[in-house]
């Protein structure tokens, strides 16, 4: 039997993250497919607008037969690290494949370039660049001396599963679905667009059924960005020291405390903050780690053998109960970031939804 492995956000799930599990039952139609889910805050430093719970449970009630959680601290950092962790906890079930979304649909040429990258050199050259001002793709491309078109959202995704599956010396194999659109696309109304593209017909109140699943709309939260602002000024204003937390480097601190009185609401503040070396990912990110208090001490702290089984069906249950494995996540500094990101999230989404991450309790 094929074991295959997701890794996804569902920020909202749509139709494309529908077309991505019926293309792995096309494929591999007896096959158990294993999630591992990013939770609340992004690996960009979004804020999901469907809770943990409300993903486990679409998951769940569309082929997906165990449903893993990617906790906080690792589903916001750089795409190597999210990567790495969701291929440790995939390589615990033992997943044969890993499924995902290319622009390229090109395998082979993700790996080449995951080959090319092992050498010092090529780090020097990526820094050199990243310290010259340029995006992470622009630096990617110009030290592998290739085309800049290659680096698309997804095939860097894939660039970093690739390397994870390499550094883990893990028997995955990796398979490529071609992607249907263009991720930067914010018009386009076809049958499928972009996650981007429906948060941004969200925002502009234009209807979004038409790209999501049936029963997905009702699901979806509101992020209160007036109580989020809010919230990150008080701590930042009162804060003593903001260089401990993550992400917050080369005397950046500064600047988050200056222009935090400047600014009159959370998008305004990071268009301040903002220049060619802190792109809006990152500070997205270094906010949310700021706001939870996630620091660098603490990362240096973290369990490594984090495990916790969100959800699972009738099949994933025989599955987890054949291979004896046991969830890992009680009384760990991984759990509690957990518990406080639950809260958070309540908070700004003017919900519940911490109760989920309380009751310590898989949806099957």
């Amino acid at each position: 039997m094929e074991v295959i492995g997701i890794i996804a956000e569902y920020n909202p799930f749509h139709n494309g993250h529908l077309y991505h599990i019926n293309k792995i039952k096309e494929l591999y139609p007896d096959s158990l497919i294993i999630l591992v889910l990013n939770g609340y805050f992004l690996e960009r430093g979004n804020i999901s607008i469907l809770s943990k719970e409300a993903k486990t449970k679409i998951a769940l009630n569309n082929h997906i037969d165990i449903v893993l959680e990617l906790p906080f601290v690792y589903g916001t950092q750089s795409a190597d690290t999210f990567a790495y962790e969701s291929i440790k906890l995939l390589n615990k079930f033992n997943c044969t494949k890993l499924v995902f979304g290319s622009e390229s649909n090109d395998v082979t040429l993700l790996q080449d370039i995951v080959n090319k990258q092992n050498n010092n050199e090529y780090d020097e050259l990526v820094k050199t660049y990243l310290d010259q001002g340029l995006n992470y793709p622009t630096a990617l491309a110009k030290a592998l001396k290739v085309n800049e078109d290659i680096f698309k959202p997804n095939d860097l995704l894939g660039i970093s599963y690739i390397k994870a599956i390499k550094e883990t010396k893990s028997n995955i194999v990796p398979i490529t679905i071609k992607r249907t659109n263009d991720y930067h696309d914010l018009n386009s109304n076809d049958e499928i667009i972009s996650a981007d593209n429906i948060r941004n017909k969200i925002i502009d109140n234009e209807d979004i059924t038409p790209y999501l699943p049936n029963d997905i709309k009702p699901l979806i939260n509101t992020i209160d960005q007036n109580k989020l602002f809010e919230l990150l000024k008080v701590k930042i204003i009162t804060e003593k020291d903001l260089s401990i937390y993550l992400d917050v480097d080369e005397g950046i601190e500064n600047r988050l405390k200056k222009q935090i009185v400047n600014a009159n609401n959370f998008t305004e503040y990071i268009n301040l903050i903002k220049t060619k070396r802190y792109t809006i990912n990152k500070i997205n990110r270094m906010l949310i780690h700021v706001l939870i208090g996630f620091t660098k001490a603490d990362k240096n702290l973290l369990e490594n053998n984090y495990l916790r089984i969100l959800g699972f069906n009738e099949a994933g249950k025989k599955y987890i109960k054949a291979l004896k494995v046991k969830e890992t996540y009680k009384n760990s500094n991984v759990y509690n970031y957990e518990l406080i990101a639950s809260y958070l999230y309540s908070i700004i989404t003017n919900t519940n939804t911490c109760e989920f991450d309380q009751k310590n309790k898989p949806i099957n």
